[in-house]
């Protein structure tokens, strides 16, 4: 999207870390900025993972005024959390615009941490002018939880590059799936929301009953460690394999028998609209992001618990050769309509 509008604005990305496997795709003429020169992966002890989004929240002030604080026509704040507080820091000169992905609701869990958190962001998404949401559930689940909240509301779904996605899935590719078997496919950050702990319990229960399958996850996160442990526990490291990061995951998507989003909550899930490009069937956990296969046939709306994950997946495998002959949709997408509203939001 950035790369798309660089055509006609002077762009300039902040990131709290830098080294995004995305950072070398970016055009020449887009300006690249990080308040810190690591990836978040590098940060060895947990106490640098937790003091770092402390001290943009205790210090928020004077980080935007010395890294932050330009001539710009517009900030935008596109990820919940802490680059969202801020850019909330005043500034008259600039318009102030929020990308809400995800489930605001759910995002911080329960307890007293999520209940101050709430408060905080309520504070924070005061001082935007515009909230964007990527789905309509998004933005209705907001308005429950901040009814006062005067901001100007609206949902615009994620740009997604359909040509280069196909380009990308036709580049060669060294895959792990075994041909003689179904193999299930996930991409996801490895966080608690996409619940990848409960896949693996679910996986090796239907393995220990005999319906024999794959499961591959691309995507890496904190979680990684705790993931690895649960999967020795099982005694699925066989079957269950965690890929990391991949630099280009369109020929795994594209060579997948499945392509599965079991989240415990979604904002839209940008990855199924790539995953409906590239033909898969799809199966997902009931949650917002089911608005992204509403006409899509090819997928599977399971109940968003160990149970409906369980018969989701065995009736998959159950019955393979039936959802594999599936008629092949027809997945255009419409780029242009997004970014006339992003034009439109930022022109205002």
């Amino acid at each position: 999207m950035a790369n798309k509008l660089s055509k006609k604005y002077d762009i300039t990305i902040f990131t709290i870390y830098a080294k995004g496997e995305l950072e070398k795709e970016l055009n020449s003429n887009i300006t690249l900025k990080s308040l810190y020169p690591v990836s978040y992966q590098e940060l060895s002890t947990f106490e640098q993972k937790v003091k770092i989004p402390l001290k943009i929240l205790l210090e928020k002030n004077k980080i935007y005024k010395n890294n932050i604080n330009k001539n710009y026509e517009a900030e935008i704040a596109f990820l919940e959390g802490p680059i969202t507080r801020l850019f909330s820091c005043k500034n008259e000169n600039t318009k102030k615009i929020a990308w809400i992905h995800n489930d605001i609701g759910q995002v911080f869990g329960t307890g007293l941490k999520a209940k101050i958190k709430k408060i905080l962001d309520k504070n924070t998404y005061k001082k935007f002018k515009n909230l964007v949401f990527v789905s309509k559930e998004n933005l209705n689940n907001f308005k429950k939880i901040y009814p006062n909240l005067s901001n100007k509301k609206q949902v615009i779904y994620n740009y997604i590059d359909r040509e280069k996605i196909i380009q990308k899935s036709n580049k060669e590719q060294q895959l792990p799936f075994k041909k003689e078997e179904i193999n299930f496919l996930t991409v996801a950050r490895l966080v608690p929301q996409k619940a990848i702990d409960r896949i693996i319990e679910v996986h090796s229960k239907l393995i220990k009953e005999g319906f024999m399958h794959y499961f591959y996850v691309i995507g890496d996160g904190p979680e990684r460690i705790n993931l690895e442990q649960k999967i020795k526990e099982q005694k699925v490291e066989k079957t269950f394999i965690l890929l990391g990061q991949k630099e280009n995951p369109y020929p795994y998507i594209k060579y997948s028998d499945y392509f599965c989003l079991l989240s415990q909550f979604e904002g839209y899930g940008m990855v199924i609209e790539e995953a409906k490009i590239l033909n898969k069937y799809i199966i997902l956990t009931n949650t917002a992001a089911r608005e992204a296969v509403k006409n899509y046939t090819k997928s599977k709306i399971v109940e968003n618990t160990d149970e409906g994950i369980y018969e989701g997946l065995k009736e998959l495998i159950q019955n393979y050769k039936d959802y594999k002959n599936l008629t092949v949709e027809n997945t255009n997408y419409n780029n242009e309509n997004v970014l006339k509203e992003i034009e439109e939001l930022i022109g205002e």
